[in-house]
């Protein structure tokens, strides 16, 4: 399909290009930006107008429910989810059920996401059978069957034997192993240890649950040089010692969820089911080490974390609910929004969901390496269409995510989805002003 986006700001924090433009889209590839040729006849016009167009959003890290989990969020709804937020590509972890470790369950994952045509689907591949901790998985199968990356999701690793032998086997083969730093004990709580959990009387995790399996995963990483990247940092203390690994050399990358970067532990308050999250909120001081660290790239990537929970293990008490919360449609203005309250330029803030992203995937993404996150002449055609004056109130039940859960309802942010572009496909478009028109 032919598609002209007309009249927008174009904005690649890749490449560092600003202006207004026009950008011709043609065989799922930018066939230009700024001089459209004369005999380019679109099928689709979309009116930008006020827009910014940007490459589309690479998130890494939301749980699309299926398979196994389809009363929480079937594919179809959380990738109408993913469009709807500007997410073009997104990183899948393994915690389904069955589990991925099997070369036919990320295959199927995989076809049925493409036969959508929505957003792309980069699946991990779990990094132990059954994500027990014990067996390894056959690495190389599952990265044929198209895993980008290997990981335990939310289960801790608590054999160092193993981790180390799933390091030296990942090295090996040059793949990237994915782990949430959480020592096992220690991180067996419901909210992060504090006045606040003491004088509620939830059981806490301490930050030292963060700390202790950094320091063992940044020893590992020292003895077989393979390539980590820690998911959802969530304390001061672990920012540091991320920043100190990547100063000492070591082959790390992290990233944060949207719930750490504007929440903190306060916003629990009486026992909000919707804030019991993984890993839990922490105080305002972890919070300022976050946002500071994301924008002075210790922390590579800003991710939504999406993970759409039922009615039914939400609304219980605090301590038996399901932590989670949809955020695949948030993304985007919750970037907007934390640029708006450190003053951060636009540019910069989109890298944390767009080029920086991509940055993480790196050479596991086999023929899109290079081409995700970007906007570039021959480049693969994903755009993110967004009015960044346009204001929004969430709320929940409008969500397109099967999962309503979110300790953002009724919050109004900034920014709105026009069109979302994937491969040159018009996934989405939204019934305004802005809509895609016949050209």
């Amino acid at each position: 399909m032919k598609i002209l986006i007309q009249n927008g700001r174009v904005l690649d924090p890749a490449s560092g290009f600003d202006a207004k433009a026009d950008v011709a889209i043609a065989a799922g590839r930018i066939l230009a930006i700024g001089k459209v040729p004369t005999d380019f006849s679109p099928a689709k016009v979309i009116n930008a107008t006020g827009c910014v167009v940007a490459p589309g959003l690479v998130d890494l890290a939301a749980r699309l429910r299926e398979p196994g989990y389809e009363h929480e969020g079937m594919l179809e709804s959380e990738m109408a989810a993913a469009v709807a937020g500007g997410v073009t590509s997104l990183v899948c972890p393994p915690d389904t059920d069955p589990v991925l470790d099997e070369p036919g369950l990320v295959e199927m994952l995989r076809f049925r996401a493409e036969k959508l045509h929505q957003a792309r689907v980069l699946p991990l591949g779990a990094l132990t059978r059954g994500l027990n901790g014990e067996t390894l998985t056959e690495m190389l199968q599952l990265a044929e069957a198209g895993c980008i990356g290997f990981g335990q999701a939310e289960v801790a690793l608590a054999n160092t034997q193993v981790m180390q032998r799933a390091l030296q086997y990942a090295r090996s083969f040059g793949y990237t192993v994915w782990l949430r730093p959480q020592e096992l004990y220690l991180g067996k709580g419901v909210a992060a240890s504090g006045p606040l959990a003491t004088r509620m009387g939830l059981s806490g995790v301490p930050v030292a649950a963060e700390t202790i399996a950094l320091h063992t995963i940044f020893e590992l990483v020292r003895a077989t040089d393979a390539r980590v990247h820690l998911c959802r940092i969530s304390s001061a203390a672990g920012v540091e010692l991320v920043r100190l690994a990547k100063a000492q050399g070591l082959p790390v990358t992290c990233d944060v969820s949207i719930n750490s970067l504007h929440l903190t532990d306060l916003d629990v308050g009486y026992f909000d089911s919707r804030t019991r999250l993984t890993p839990p909120l922490r105080q305002q001081r972890d919070r300022e080490a976050l946002r500071a660290g994301l924008a002075d790239g210790t922390i590579d990537a800003l991710v939504s974390d999406h993970t759409p929970v039922g009615a039914d293990e939400k609304d219980l008490p605090f301590a038996e609910s399901e932590p989670g919360a949809t955020g695949l449609e948030l993304l985007l203005s919750l970037t907007l929004k934390w640029a708006q309250d450190e003053k951060l330029p636009l540019g910069q803030a989109l890298a944390c969901v767009t080029s920086r992203s991509a940055q993480v995937l790196g050479a596991s993404l086999g023929t899109l390496a290079g081409a995700l996150g970007k906007l570039f002449v021959g480049g693969i055609a994903d755009v993110c269409v967004f009015d960044p004056q346009d204001a929004w109130t969430v709320s929940p039940n409008a969500l397109r995510s099967q999962g309503k859960h979110t300790p953002f309802g009724g919050y109004e942010l900034p920014g709105r989805v026009r069109a979302t572009v994937v491969g040159g496909h018009l996934a989405f478009a939204a019934q305004s002003n802005y809509n895609a028109t016949g050209g």
